[in-house]
């Protein structure tokens, strides 16, 4: 599909990246939604396993690797057999299912059993009416909505921006423009940065947004409920562009033009 949008050049949509990829455990405990789940008492207070917002799943599976004292890589190996309920569209795949709370972890917790805990209750959560009606409401389904809230999960830079990065998103759908979303290069490319290059764009990946129309084949990470929210309740708006010029200004138009000054403003800080 030919696409509306002028052409490139050094123009992005976002550079944002993600750089709460990297959270540290206490800004993690500190969002984390906190899950009660039935684990077998063992007469012993059990650790917790805390799941930020936005890791993606081989973040997840060091993480239960690392709390289970199993083997590096037992997690991932886990999933084919763990019987998770996920929907057909995920084939399998877990990511965006992950469910970012606090988790506590007994002596007789396995990969497979916390895989499938947190995947219960992402599909507790993701399940209802209210999400359901939103996708419906949309003109996508759910695990489409999921898919979009991991994007906005990654390019949100504070939870007041994720409305209208979310409604970025369905006007560029909308439009028949390319997503554009540096977020999802990034997930092909296993990395977080803020700096995405010409080359990057050229990326062979189903999960280059320049290059191909449309959303990627799986959500890029696992949002938790706010970017949920956002992604079937997007704030009312017209813009097509956004980019954060610095820490807490991130300036979104329905101008091409306007966006070029706001990203030359932004290479401006970045050389500054």
């Amino acid at each position: 599909m030919q696409t509306k949008t002028p052409r490139r050049g050094t123009i992005r949509l976002t550079r944002r990246g993600r750089i709460a990829l990297i959270a540290t455990g206490a800004v993690a405990a500190a969002t984390a939604v906190a899950v009660p789940l039935m684990l077998p008492d063992d007469n012993a207070r059990p650790e917790s396993l805390t799941i930020p917002e936005g890791w993606r799943s081989g973040q997840v599976y060091a993480a239960v690797d690392k709390a289970l004292d199993v083997p590096a890589g037992s997690t991932k190996k886990a999933v084919p057999q763990a019987g998770l309920k996920l929907p057909g569209d995920a084939g399998g795949n877990p990511e965006g299912y992950l469910f970012p709370a606090t988790y506590p972890i007994s002596s007789q917790s396995t990969p497979a059993s916390v895989l499938s805990y947190m995947v219960n209750t992402a599909a507790k959560k993701f399940g209802g009416s209210q999400v359901t009606a939103g996708a419906d409401r949309n003109a996508v389904n759910v695990y489409q909505t999921v898919t979009i809230a991991s994007m906005i999960e990654a390019e949100a830079g504070s939870k007041a921006d994720m409305g209208k990065v979310a409604r970025v998103i369905y006007n560029r759908l909308d439009q028949g423009m390319p997503l554009q979303m540096d977020s999802t290069i990034n997930y092909a490319l296993n990395r977080s940065t803020l700096a995405t290059t010409d080359h990057d764009t050229k990326t062979n990946s189903p999960y280059n947004t320049y290059a191909r129309m449309g959303l990627p084949p799986t959500p890029i990470g696992n949002p938790g409920e706010e970017a949920m929210r956002a992604a079937t309740s997007p704030t009312r708006g017209d813009w097509l562009y956004f980019v954060t010029v610095k820490p807490g200004d991130t300036r979104f138009t329905s101008s091409f033009e306007a966006h070029q000054k706001n990203v030359a403003e932004f290479n401006k800080n970045g050389k500054g």
